[in-house]
């Protein structure tokens, strides 16, 4: 009797498996749950400990809101502007700005990270272009989210 039960489960299951394969039968008739594909998690591999390096070049070190050193290669973050810091051209933008790098240093240094390039390598002063995220998400998008950032329209506006 366990034989003739098992030969019939194991035939039962190979026909629903051929007929799945064909496609003529609905997943959703044959019992199955119809799931779509989980995306492929974002690889964070990079972290550092960042200071503040706001004149020259450093190691890993952030100089304003949108940009900051790593690894010895200065990165200027692609999908946003922020507020001038050296110099500023008012108090609103100096205050914006301060703030913008202590958020940027704050977030760097809260987790690994990736560095996801763009159509573009670097911009005209040897800076290299990169989204910067964690977990798939832009640290732009948490930058322009507090208002410390406005998206990237491809030049810069005053902020003053």
């Amino acid at each position: 009797m366990a034989l003739w039960l098992t030969l019939v489960v194991c035939g039962g299951f190979a026909g629903t498996l051929a007929a799945l394969q064909t496609g003529s039968v609905p997943r959703a008739a044959a019992g199955m749950a119809v799931l779509a594909a989980p995306a492929a998690p974002a690889h964070d591999g990079l972290s550092a400990r960042f200071g503040f390096c706001h004149m020259g070049g450093g190691r890993n070190c952030v100089v304003d809101g949108d940009t900051f050193w790593f690894e010895g290669e200065k990165y200027r973050i692609a999908d946003i502007d922020t507020p001038e810091t050296h110099p500023p051209r008012c108090a609103e933008e100096a205050a914006l700005g301060k703030a913008a790098t202590e958020r940027l240093q704050r977030w760097l240094n809260d987790g690994a990270f990736s560095l996801e390039s763009i159509d573009r390598d670097t911009d005209r002063h040897g800076r290299k272009l990169r989204v910067v995220t964690r977990g798939g998400t832009s640290v732009g998008d948490a930058l322009v989210g507090e208002g410390l950032a406005r998206r990237w329209e491809g030049r810069r506006r005053p902020w003053c």
